[in-house]
């Protein structure tokens, strides 16, 4: 059984979820929010590098841009989606309700903000830091440990151009690159050119004081002092819902995502994806552009709609 019949629903209220479910109330689409209550960045404290919002908790951005957009007459449910399905108006089956209750919802448009997962390496004391001291983006969070004992860990290939950047706010770096195995002399001299230290025991355990990160220990029993850690773990698109459409992916050296246009529009026309679900590199700031991108896309798709159907049912010439 259907629920509700609604123009668009946004899946997710982060940065980029809300910002294309603000651009759809103001074009006057009655519009579904449905989220999970987890964003990719509660572990952080504050925001950075955000135009205006410098210093803000991620929390209270989530919570004024859901009053923002309920002013406009957008409408919010706490759930999950199992399964979309769909060549025209789709349909979205939620995650049972604790009293095993099933909902249905169609929608003329779909837009998919629903985030990612991040997995660390997994190394006894890292996951405890994540967020304050153990950290990912330098633009998001470099400034705050600039000039401090800082050190990459590697996890994949990327840790080399992650080691390169984070160079740029302290002199005292070092890149525990076990596992990457032996790297290349080239690589190697570019990085020790500017005094990055290249550390090849592999890592045993992160130390902290329980706030902040202080030393790594390797396998040799050598305690490195730290005060930050810049790492990169597996990211997981928050997207299997979709698995039944078969829409268009795109491998990226961070994994494998949906494939969308400028826009944000997927291989389906009625579905766009925006933020970290397909760029997981995005920033809150372009995390927001993205959504509001998509969701004037999504507004424009269905003004078309209506006009096909306004013809459709010999409207007026």
């Amino acid at each position: 059984m259907t629920d509700t019949h609604v123009d668009a629903v946004v899946l997710g209220a982060g940065a980029a979820g809300l910002s294309a479910a603000q651009a759809l109330g103001r074009s006057l689409r009655r519009t579904l929010v449905i989220d999970a209550g987890a964003p990719r960045n509660r572990f952080a404290a504050h925001m950075h590098n955000v135009l205006g919002l410098d210093g803000t908790p991620p929390l209270e951005l989530v919570a004024r841009g859901r009053a923002e957009a309920e002013a406009y007459g957008v409408e919010f449910v706490e759930g999950t989606v199992a399964a979309v399905t769909g060549d025209g108006d789709l349909t979205l089956e939620l995650a049972p309700d604790p009293d095993g209750t099933v909902r249905r919802i169609e929608t003329r448009a779909l837009i998919v903000a629903t985030g990612a997962s991040d997995t660390l390496p997994d190394i006894p004391g890292l996951a405890d830091y994540w967020g304050s001291t153990v950290l990912h983006c330098p633009y998001c969070h470099g400034w705050e440990v600039r000039g401090s004992r800082l050190a990459v860990l590697a996890a994949s290939p990327l840790a080399l151009h992650q080691a390169t950047l984070v160079r740029q706010w302290s002199e005292r770096l070092t890149l525990f690159s076990a596992a990457l195995g032996e790297l290349e002399p080239d690589v190697a001299h570019a990085l020790q050119a500017r005094g990055t230290v290249i550390e090849q025991n592999p890592v045993a355990e992160v130390l902290g004081d329980g706030t902040r990160v202080t030393g790594i220990r390797t396998a040799d029993g050598v305690v490195h002092e730290i005060d930050a850690i810049f790492t990169m773990g597996a990211v997981t698109p928050h997207d299997g819902f979709l698995a039944g459409l078969a829409l268009e992916r795109t491998d990226t050296p961070v994994g494998n995502f949906l494939a969308v246009d400028p826009g944000g529009r997927t291989s389906h026309p009625r579905i766009w994806a925006a933020g970290n679900v397909v760029n997981p590199m995005a920033t809150v700031p372009i995390a927001m552009g993205a959504g509001a991108q998509a969701g004037g896309a999504a507004n424009y798709a269905l003004v078309e709609l209506d006009v096909a159907d306004a013809l459709a049912a010999g409207g007026a010439a």
